[in-house]
């Protein structure tokens, strides 16, 4: 395979997310177009695209601080995560706001004024987030509300007297709190009993209500209220499936939002006035970003399919008719070349249903190769959306099942925790019986399967290849942990404690990590590995990829390693993922083909 071909794949314009200038004018937003992340500006009346003075790498989000044209935007390091604050002013002076770079700043909101931001940061402590506040003007930094725990800020009250915050308790659950800027109280109005997640808050019209997205009491995330004045929570709207990404108009009469049906979006429009739900056709894939237009005229979203990279699409609010907004000339290149998944069910070892994508090729062999790809997290899933490798693979006659094994998120609370602490190797096993479906209902050659995956993903493919490695003729493994114990013992300390929710505590748990952990078990894998790593991952450190090669490569087993030096937990710079994608393809086809 050559990299000229995957050029066509990587070199795709893809949106990352997008803002609306208050005014309405313009629409800035991130794009790789010219191979990492730069911001873009988009005129709505002269449809002109223009990229930003803001020249620096790295960026991750931006917003516009409320009642003016200015932008705040946050930036890491190659990697690191640990993101600085800047303040991009409308005439393009670009003012450094946090200057820290050895810590996390976490972006909380603007003044309804203009002349306030709160994020909140672990400067105080390392395993913790403070909440600040800091003058626009003057650049002075103010300590709100300091406490051992993670606290971030979700909304600002419209009056501007107080901080909706979120106190993180675990991945999973949530609690949200009203922080008094007049008096220091903290005054918390979801405090509940069992796991429970209060996300995408917004106020109403007078302020004294939140409409926000949550699973308190319930397997799903639905439409929520909360009266601010009772504390009292009210389910509005639920279903089988998880409620994505609640936006509201300027005129707060309209809510939109998504329902994740099994990995695939169906966008959502609900007429407070009436209380009438309208919904929109859209391609398979996955929404987000929505963000009403200020006149309510139309509704602009993400799209991101797998055969729709990821482009801002317009929704006429009157005719429910979604279009490409930017790059409407692009789709038929890509509707032609790529490839769109089928959904399934298969039974695992204890006859539960597990959720699969499977991508076949357009042009298969009569026994064709196959790459199973696993999802990161664990609290995270696989969904229906443009991953140029796994089409590239496609294009080059692999097919590839993408699944939801145990412990992902999207199927329910019981689900996703399916695979906690003690229960990790039955999320395994289900890799196991999928290799059993292929063989069984599809024209997989069963010596040419291999697998591969990312982060926890990674620990995922380490763990099939080292306790089953009679089933694989390769592996990839990104960024993955090769051992819970030593994970955890060096993973970022803001991270740790939500970690040991998931795996568990080496004090408890430590005698049944070292039975499971991949690292004790490098004698049995039996394929080729190829081992990806971001020398500046603060999630899961290079170290644990290092010790398992060290350990392979002393007995003289076929593994390569690649360093990149200036990437962390994810690939962003295009040359990077030119190179580390060809060299995927060109170990697959050296053992698969």
């Amino acid at each position: 395979m050559g990299p000229t071909e995957l050029v066509n794949y990587v070199n795709n314009r893809s949106i990352r997310s997008f803002e609306y200038e208050p005014n309405g004018k313009r629409i800035s937003f991130i794009s790789d177009s010219k191979g990492f992340p730069e911001l873009w500006e988009y005129d709505q009346n002269g449809s002109r695209r223009e990229k930003s003075s803001f020249g620096k790498e790295g960026i991750s989000f931006i917003k516009y601080v409320d009642s003016t044209s200015d932008l705040i935007i946050g930036v890491d390091e190659s990697g690191n995560e640990r993101v600085q604050l800047y303040l991009l002013k409308k005439k393009g002076k670009i003012i450094p706001l946090t200057n820290s770079p050895q810590y996390v700043h976490l972006y909380g909101g603007s003044s309804p004024d203009g002349k306030w931001i709160a994020w909140s940061s672990n400067r105080r402590q390392p395993a913790f987030f403070d909440i600040y506040l800091q003058n626009l003007e003057t650049l002075e930094i103010h300590l709100v509300f300091a406490h051992d725990g993670h606290y971030t800020v979700e909304k600002w009250f419209p009056d501007g007297k107080s901080l909706l915050v979120s106190r993180t308790n675990s991945p999973l659950d949530n609690d949200l709190g009203v922080l008094s800027l007049l008096t220091g109280e903290m005054n918390w109005i979801t405090e509940h009993s069992g796991e429970a997640g209060f996300k995408n808050v917004l106020f109403n019209q007078n302020g004294d209500h939140l409409y926000l997205l949550s699973n308190k009491d319930q397997e799903f995330y639905g439409l929520a209220c909360i009266d601010l004045l009772t504390n009292h929570f009210t389910l509005l709207e639920q279903g089988n499936w998880d409620f994505e990404g609640l936006a509201m108009n300027e005129q707060k009469s309209l809510l939109a939002f998504t329902i994740n049906e099994a990995g695939i979006s169906k966008g959502y429009l609900l007429d407070l006035r009436n209380s009438t739900l309208k919904t929109w056709e859209t391609p398979m894939g996955v929404i987000k970003n929505l963000r009403f237009s200020p006149n309510t005229e139309r509704l602009l979203f993400i799209l991101n399919g797998p055969a729709h990279p990821p482009d801002i699409w317009e929704l006429n609010l009157n005719t429910l008719t979604a279009n490409t907004h930017l790059t409407p000339s692009e789709r038929s290149f890509h509707e032609r070349l790529l490839v769109e998944p089928v959904p399934f069910y298969y039974r695992s070892f204890d006859n539960l249903l597990v959720h699969s994508f499977y991508y076949k090729p357009k042009e298969a062999g009569k026994r064709f190769p196959v790459v199973i790809y696993i999802h990161g997290g664990p609290e995270s899933q696989s969904r229906a959306v443009f991953q140029p490798l796994l089409q590239y693979l496609l294009s080059n006659g692999y097919a590839v099942l993408t699944p939801n094994v145990r412990g992902s998120t999207g199927f329910g609370k019981t689900y996703t925790h399916l695979d906690d602490i003690r229960n990790r190797m039955d999320a395994v096993k289900d890799l196991i019986f999928l290799v059993d479906w292929l063989k069984r209902e599809t024209n997989a050659d069963p010596k040419r399967i291999a697998v591969m995956g990312g982060s926890y993903g990674g620990f995922m493919v380490l763990s099939a290849i080292s306790h089953y490695p009679q089933h694989w003729a390769a592996a990839v493994d990104i960024v993955g942990m090769s051992s819970l114990r030593t994970f955890l013992k060096s993973t970022s300390p803001w991270r740790k404690k939500n970690r040991e929710k998931e795996y568990g505590t080496i004090e408890k748990d430590g005698e049944f990590f070292d039975q499971i952990d991949p690292l004790h078990y490098a004698d049995q894998i039996e394929s080729p590995l190829l081992v990806v790593h971001g020398v500046n991952d603060p999630r899961v450190p290079i170290q644990e990829s290092e010790q398992l090669v060290k350990k392979l490569m002393k007995r003289n087993h076929p593994v390569t390693f690649i360093r990149i030096g200036d990437e962390g937990h994810t690939l962003k710079k295009e040359k990077n993922k030119l190179f580390v994608y060809s060299s995927v393809a060109d170990f697959l086809d050296k053992y698969m083909v």
